[in-house]
């Protein structure tokens, strides 16, 4: 069945209009996306994956709906930061980048970040972005001085409109550079060569390329002059998103972006004053904020950061899985900030584990996994069982409002809320036709039905995709919590054996007033903690 995207009404929010407007692409049925990638200088830290999750899970959104979707992410691997650490390291900086970008890929696939179609590097594209910066100069945006290259900010009257800031306070660049600017606000694009750095030939002399102008290169030669969405983190907006916007604006003469979607940044949960703070209100940072920020300055000042000791992504996914990683980073609105530490991410664990649960009861009624059954990949594509049953029934407007959801703004968060209630529906219908013990044929079925909504669903976020090895935090405690009620089973059931049924009821009560269902079957007592 060929689908027509046009049919979902999907609203998106577009940081430079400040409202939320219709999704219509430029091209019908199809989607150029860039997000804004890492500069590779040193490990990957979990705020470097808050954008990628996000943007993968706008991809497989967009794909399900119907469109076909071009996802760019860069690789800046020329930079100030990348030069001076590799001198610090006494490697070349082609070197470090090759060994931090690796390290930034691994990191991806262990979230489940596999939609990327294209990600260009900044040192491949030098020819394109000489070619740019010529252009620029040729339309009088730009200026050559002493080997330098420079944008000219005045130049641009509608400079400063997507930040809402104004062209005096954009300072660029510094120290000797200062002196060869018109204006301080002007900023370099091209930079001349200095001793013992990277360099390549260009009309300007030997030099290397600002950050700007390397993603204006990078997105046109790609994804065309003008495409429809660019993604980045809140702390891009100023000055890197809006000196990017000013030089392809003026380059073209024609807008750069059709919807500028910006994530909300990340803070440590240790970190005081900062969390529903006079900052976030102020940046419109807090969870299902209306409107960005006026201006950028409080939204970015708690960020998680290398400078403040972030690091060592490989070790917390090794300690919470990429799994539970991923779908923590989904539980709130993208625009909204991320609050991160090991109690949230244990939450999120114990979250999953409801769902995780479910597959194990699933997978003893039918002897199937759930990881294996079938599912719609496109919108358009699924269809109700001709004999309708009351799970299906149940959990068709709980998929209409997932849906609705992420058609409005993607908000994960909301949906990850029908999920949770579908893996509630799921199990009181088991409770309720008592499958564990009867396996009637007639349920599985519609068992089999349900489930497949449910994975159909958590596809979208990119969840339950394949089986997940426990987390090493998960391995004492769990063992642990097996081995206690492994015991506590053991005695209700010498209780019985005794007739001591006053006993057992008080262990079967105690257990249910918990929160901890147990069954009795005939292979014997099971447990589970009840979502």
């Amino acid at each position: 069945m060929t689908d027509s995207p046009t049919r979902y009404p999907i609203r998106v929010y577009n940081t430079l209009t400040k409202t939320k407007e219709p999704f219509e692409t430029i091209e019908p049925g199809r989607v150029g996306m860039y997000l804004c990638g890492p500069t590779v200088y040193a490990e990957a830290h979990i705020g470097h994956m808050v954008g990628p999750v996000i943007f993968d899970t706008i991809k497989r959104y967009l794909a399900f709906c119907g469109y076909q979707v071009t996802w760019v992410v860069n690789i800046t691997d020329v930079d100030d930061k990348l030069i001076q650490r590799s001198q610090q390291r006494g490697i070349s900086m082609f070197q470090l980048a090759t060994q931090m970008t690796a390290d930034y890929l691994s990191n991806l696939q262990s979230l489940g970040v596999d939609q990327i179609d294209r990600m260009p590097r900044a040192t491949d594209s030098i020819d394109e972005i000489i070619a740019f910066i010529e252009e620029l100069i040729q339309r009088g945006f730009a200026y050559e001085s002493e080997g330098d290259v420079f944008f000219d900010v005045a130049k641009d009257p509608e400079y400063g409109r997507l930040s809402n800031r104004s062209a005096d306070e954009q300072q660029g660049e510094g120290g000797g550079a200062a002196s060869r600017k018109r204006s301080a606000g002007d900023f370099a694009l091209w930079k001349s060569a200095k001793p013992g750095e990277p360099s390549w030939p260009s009309p300007w002399g030997d030099g290397r390329p600002g950050w700007h102008i390397e993603c204006s290169a990078m997105s046109r030669g790609i994804l065309g002059k003008t495409f429809d969405i660019h993604g980045g983190g809140l702390d891009l907006v100023f000055p890197h998103h809006e000196n990017e916007l000013a030089q392809s604006r003026c380059c073209h003469g024609q807008p750069m972006v059709r919807y500028w979607l910006h994530n909300g940044l990340m803070r440590a949960s240790t970190e005081a004053g900062k969390v529903g703070g006079r900052s976030e209100r102020d940046a419109g940072t807090e969870p299902n904020a209306g409107a960005e920020p006026a201006t950028v300055t409080d939204a970015v000042s708690g960020k998680i950061s290398r400078s403040k000791g972030a690091g060592g992504l490989a070790s917390l996914i090794a300690r919470h899985t990429g799994e539970r990683i991923r779908f923590f980073l989904l539980r709130s609105h993208y625009r909204s900030t991320t609050i991160f530490g090991d109690e949230p991410l244990l939450e999120a664990g114990t979250a999953l584990e409801a769902f995780y649960r479910l597959f194990d009861r699933f997978q003893r009624i039918t002897g199937k996994s759930v990881y294996d059954l079938p599912f719609a990949s496109r919108r358009a594509d699924f269809t109700t069982p001709s004999i309708p049953n009351p799970l299906v029934s149940e959990l068709l407007p709980l998929r209409e409002s997932f849906l609705s959801k992420m058609d409005d703004d993607f908000n994960t968060g909301g949906a990850t809320a029908d999920l949770f209630e579908m893996a509630r529906a799921i199990n009181r219908f088991i409770d309720g036709q008592s499958l564990e013990e009867n396996k009637s044929p007639v349920g599985i079925e519609a068992l089999q039905q349900g489930m497949q909504i449910l994975r159909e669903m958590a596809a979208l976020l990119g969840i339950f995709l394949k089986p997940v090895p426990k987390s090493s935090s998960d391995d004492s405690s769990g063992k642990l919590v097996g081995e206690l009620m492994g015991l506590i089973i053991k005695l209700r059931a010498d209780a019985r054996v005794r007739k001591d049924f006053a006993t057992s009821d008080a262990v079967r009560d105690g257990l249910q007033a918990i929160g901890v269902a147990i069954q009795d079957g005939k292979s014997g007592t099971t447990w589970q903690v009840k979502s």
